[in-house]
């Protein structure tokens, strides 16, 4: 996985996107870029940032959340039957999910080079997967 990006230069990738920097934007953005690998929730992003500004509304950050998924800015993460979890979408990846615990592995984009490779070969299909999530059972739980 890459270099995360700065808020600075998030909010300076908003701008060339035509979009405002708000308030709730740079908020929510700061903290995915604190977050770095981990996926919270909208609800684990309001709850943190209504610590230091109890005036953000959980819908404002869903909106923001939404906003920032079409600009490609963010993307979101379904875990089962979890709750919709959220990063920056610079960082390509994808995870295998324990279906028994709901262990999460992250693996690398590169993980799937072969089979992108192979689809490619023998289908003349261009698969383009930017978030799998690939559900199964963890070593912990099959044993």
């Amino acid at each position: 996985m890459g270099t995360a990006p700065t808020l600075d230069q998030l909010l300076d990738d908003l701008r060339g996107r035509g979009a405002r920097v708000t308030t709730a934007r740079r908020l929510v953005l700061a903290e995915l870029v604190r977050q770095g690998a981990a996926h919270p929730s909208a609800e684990a992003l309001a709850a943190r940032l209504r610590r230091s500004h109890p005036e953000l509304h959980l819908s404002t950050v869903y909106r923001t959340l939404e906003v920032l998924e079409e600009l490609g800015m963010v993307a979101r993460a379904s875990f089962g039957d979890g709750a919709a979890t959220y990063h920056l979408a610079g960082d390509r990846h994808h995870h295998a999910v324990c279906e028994s615990c709901g262990a999460v592995i992250v693996l690398p984009d590169s993980a799937l080079r072969p089979v992108v490779q192979r689809l490619a070969r023998e289908h003349g299909f261009a698969a383009a997967p930017y978030h799998l999530t690939i559900p199964g059972r963890c070593a912990s739980c099959r044993a």
